[in-house]
């Protein structure tokens, strides 16, 4: 019967101290001499996996006349190992989580340049785990012109299949296109005047912040700064409270 010895990779074992368990499920209590015929092993591969099995309580042995002889566990005990793993990384999880911590708390500014770069600062700002997605700015080039209406509605799908919420002012020269978007769910849109045209986005989520400039090289900031993410959300909130539905 064949068994898939990758769901034991999967729980921690190598592939020797795969063979060597198998090996003993099939030959009941052995020394290693058996062990070594059976698998195929090199001497030295077999005392290690059987000493990595005996640390994982997965192998037993007793003393015959100064002799090892070995037993697998019930393959039961594996749910034992993997308790003892989980218990183990219970107590690791609050260094790790410490350590993210730190990292978002990290302030960090990247500049992104190109329709690839612009790209990345959009799928990164998604992927921030910020619950709602704040813009300003814009206008009918940076909508239609330089990275086109079809890449900015897919980033809304994504957006809205993330239920990230969103909150945004335009200026009124792309009204048309906003009032289509703003039909979409998790969206709110209100507008400035046409002066308020600009060839700029600024983007808060979260800790972060981003400023892309739809030039014909177009090139954006991303900053990771929670001061200065509150800093831009207090101006969005006044230019909120200016627009119109």
């Amino acid at each position: 019967m064949e068994i898939d010895t990758s769901i034991l990779e999967d729980l921690g074992l190598t592939n020797a101290e795969i063979k060597v368990y198998l090996g003993l499920l099939e030959l009941g209590d052995s020394s290693a001499g058996p062990i070594l015929q059976k698998t195929g092993l090199q001497n030295s591969v077999v005392h290690r996996s059987l000493h990595g099995l005996i640390d994982k309580g997965l192998v037993s042995f007793i003393l015959e006349r100064k002799h090892r002889i070995y037993q697998a566990s019930d393959p039961k005990k594996f749910f034992t190992y993997l308790e003892d793993k989980k218990k183990k990384f219970e107590r690791l999880l609050p260094q790790l989580e410490k350590k993210r911590q730190m990292a978002r708390d990290h302030k960090e500014a990247q500049i992104f340049r190109g329709k690839k770069g612009i790209n990345e600062i959009y799928t990164q700002l998604l992927n921030s785990e910020g619950k709602e997605y704040n813009t300003f700015g814009g206008g009918k080039r940076v909508t239609f012109d330089v990275m086109g209406e079809e890449w900015w509605k897919t980033l809304h799908i994504k957006r809205i299949a993330k239920k990230i919420k969103s909150r945004q002012v335009f200026d009124t020269t792309i009204k048309d296109y906003a009032i289509k978007l703003n039909k979409l769910p998790y969206t709110n849109i209100r507008f400035l005047s046409q002066e308020f045209e600009q060839l700029t986005e600024t983007v808060i989520i979260g800790d972060f912040v981003a400023i892309i400039m739809f030039t014909e090289d177009p090139y954006g900031i991303l900053i990771h700064d929670k001061i200065l993410a509150e800093n831009y959300k207090k101006q969005f909130e006044i230019l909120w409270k200016q627009a119109k539905p």
